[in-house]
């Protein structure tokens, strides 16, 4: 029975016709839940590929009439779709979740407006907006890194996705979380990027702030034995800075950083061990560095920790983008 009912089920084509006109004219909650009926109702038949286009049809168009709840819900059951139907991560899937997830608004916070209470009103109401298209873009992307890790890329889930996140994370956050961020630009493969958001974020940040956050992502990429995107991503940032007339920050932390890359190129724990004493109050900044420092030891010269595997802050860090 279940094999005659795939095959009455018509093409797509004419249900899209009608939620996209429904969509247009403003029905955005009643299309939402035919968007979701009529998806059902073909991956229930196994006919996967059919409620993927449903799917992303849907998410598409709400997103682009500003629906984000309604489009974030549809993205989100795309890529549960690509689970269900067991679709390999590849250039095509990959396409998908980028198109989707460039449909995702980014609008500006109006910190312009701040002169009487009406305008302290509409910043709240659009602080409230952007933590909703944060929250909603975060889920989608979180899911589509379980379904990558699962289907076919790393056992980290896509680079690429991990710097989507990264990126909508920082420019549409009303209150930017570096370590978040940075956590995940260090699992993309893009540090040049990573190094333009931290000198953006160099210009915004509180004093002291600045050493802090380069150091946190130089010692990210080094706590996963990633020598040379480390490098990459503070030759970029002095080029920046350099570009834009700017100097590095000048602070002990920075010392270390420097001293540390140069250390990690040869065989010379002792070297290292001394930099930690030496740079000791510099490092105690963040409780975050020290257990990095650890985790870089034992990467690159095979120190054992007290505990097996990446522990305590880091871990919970590293764990993050999977739940």
């Amino acid at each position: 029975m279940s094999r005659s009912f795939k095959r009455e089920l018509p093409p797509p084509q004419a249900a899209l016709e009608k939620l996209e006109k429904m969509v247009n004219e403003g029905n955005y909650y009643e299309a939402q839940q035919m968007y979701k009926s009529t998806s059902a109702r073909y991956a229930s038949t196994q006919r996967y590929s059919e409620a993927l286009d449903i799917l992303e049809s849907g998410a598409l168009l709400q997103l682009n009439h500003q629906e984000v709840t309604c489009g974030a819900e549809l993205a989100t059951l795309f890529v549960e779709t690509l689970v269900k139907g067991k679709f390999p991560y590849n250039n095509e899937t990959l396409g998908r979740v980028r198109r989707i997830f460039e449909a995702f608004p980014r609008i500006s916070l109006p910190l312009e407006l701040l002169v009487d209470d009406d305008d302290m009103q509409k910043l709240s109401e659009a602080m409230v907006a952007a933590k909703a298209r944060v929250e909603g873009c975060c889920t989608f992307l979180r899911t589509a890194l379980k379904w990558s890790a699962e289907f076919g890329a790393s056992k980290n889930g896509s680079p690429e996705f991990h710097e989507m996140l990264a990126d909508y994370m920082y420019s549409e956050s009303p209150e930017t979380d570096m370590v978040k961020v940075s956590s995940h630009f260090v699992r993309g493969n893009n540090p040049k990027k990573f190094a333009k958001t931290l000198v953006n974020f160099m210009s915004k940040c509180y004093p002291e702030e600045d050493d802090a956050a380069i150091a946190r992502g130089v010692l990210m990429y080094l706590s996963q034995g990633n020598l040379r995107d480390a490098n990459i991503l503070m030759d970029e940032i002095k080029h920046l800075l350099e570009l834009n007339e700017l100097d590095l920050p000048q602070s002990e932390l920075m010392q270390f950083i420097e001293y540390l890359l140069l250390t990690l190129e040869r065989d010379a724990y002792p070297l290292m061990k001394v930099l930690r004493q030496n740079f000791k109050s510099s490092i105690e900044r963040d409780p975050l560095f020290d257990e990095m420092l650890d985790e870089i030891a034992e990467k690159f010269y095979n120190v054992k920790r007290r505990s097996g595997g990446i522990q305590g802050l880091l871990g919970d860090l590293f764990k993050m983008p999977m739940m």
